[in-house]
């Protein structure tokens, strides 16, 4: 299956890539539908994130959304018609872009603000280093907008950033953290006012790009090797087929696109 089947012809955005020197700037753009993501700019940051990891030179990452939001998830006009096997395709797509992003050779930083939420939230939560401005809000609130869940490796990456019980809790009721809330959970590095993050955010890339880079890297793979174990060979798929499969998936969807209220039964 491939996931441009479901489309729409709504603005496609865009994964914008700049660089400065070591320092790489990875821009969600699409301000005008608060930076939710389409297809296209999915294998964009797939193909920027394969590009980057390849090249010696770059010393650090910063991922950042253009107008009012950093990133507020899929665009979930592209559900419409979604059977299991489709839920599943996107949600290894998903893991695929996320683990790209978790595994990525060198440090990134997210430069948060305004909304981050769905696949923005988990772009955060894989980040190294996490910085916002005061009016920030994150949340996954799948429970009371689509319907649908997370694969297991980005259910783990929220349990690694927020510990088991605040991820629970977040996932629970659907609510938004609020930038202190999130601050307070240890889930940022730091809360910046909005006109300082960027200049902060790229003083502290130019800060570690000009330390050792074979030490960044242990780091970071000391990190991941902790992780790894934690995940292998957990079955999920058939978890997955249920929530993609279900009346209330569809009725997540339809009740988006109706703008109304999802009436949940539970039924498959």
């Amino acid at each position: 299956m491939s996931i441009t089947n479901h489309s729409n012809a709504r603005e496609e955005g865009v994964v914008l890539l700049e660089r400065t020197g070591s320092i790489a700037m990875m821009t969600i753009s699409r301000p005008g539908s608060l930076n939710a993501l389409t297809w296209t700019m999915y294998e964009q940051m797939e193909a920027h994130l394969r590009s980057l990891a390849s090249d010696e030179t770059l010393r650090t990452l910063v991922i950042r959304g253009a107008g009012k939001a950093f990133a507020t998830g899929t665009d979930i006009h592209q559900f419409r018609g979604y059977t299991s096997t489709d839920g599943a395709a996107y949600e290894r797509k998903m893991e695929t872009i996320i683990e790209g992003l978790y595994n990525f050779p060198r440090p990134v930083i997210a430069a948060i603000h305004g909304y981050a939420i769905g696949a923005g939230m988990l772009f955060a939560a894989v980040a190294d280093l996490r910085y916002a401005t005061p009016s920030s809000r994150f949340g996954v609130p799948i429970a009371r907008t689509l319907g649908n869940c997370l694969s297991m490796k980005n259910y783990h990456h929220l349990v690694e950033a927020f510990g088991a019980m605040r991820a629970k809790e977040m996932l629970f009721t659907g609510r938004l953290l609020s930038a202190q809330e999130a601050l307070h959970y240890n889930f940022l590095t730091a809360i910046v006012e909005e006109e300082h993050i960027h200049a902060h955010v790229l003083e502290v890339a130019q800060q570690i790009s000009s330390n050792a880079p074979l030490t960044i890297w242990a780091t970071k793979e000391a990190q991941r090797r902790l992780n790894a174990a934690t995940l292998h060979n957990i079955p999920f798929d058939d978890v997955m087929a249920r929530i993609y499969n279900s009346h209330d998936f569809a009725e997540g969807v339809q009740a988006y696109g109706a703008k109304r209220k999802p009436h949940w039964t539970g039924e498959d």
